[in-house]
């Protein structure tokens, strides 16, 4: 019981986002996601492109 107890005394000093943190960090986490995805979608069509070439 005294782990429990330590762990509810622990996560009451987390100090928790607020809403108007998550939605900006929530924003560039997608947005870095949308960007490496369109990357990596971009370098597949160049390979696909040179293979048709060969």
């Amino acid at each position: 019981m005294k782990f429990f107890k330590d762990v509810i005394s622990e996560l009451k000093k987390v100090k928790w986002p607020d809403k108007k943190y998550m939605i900006k960090y929530s924003i560039a986490t997608f947005s870095t996601i949308i960007m490496c995805s369109l990357y990596f979608y971009m370098i597949t069509i160049v390979f696909a492109i040179v293979k048709e070439l060969r």
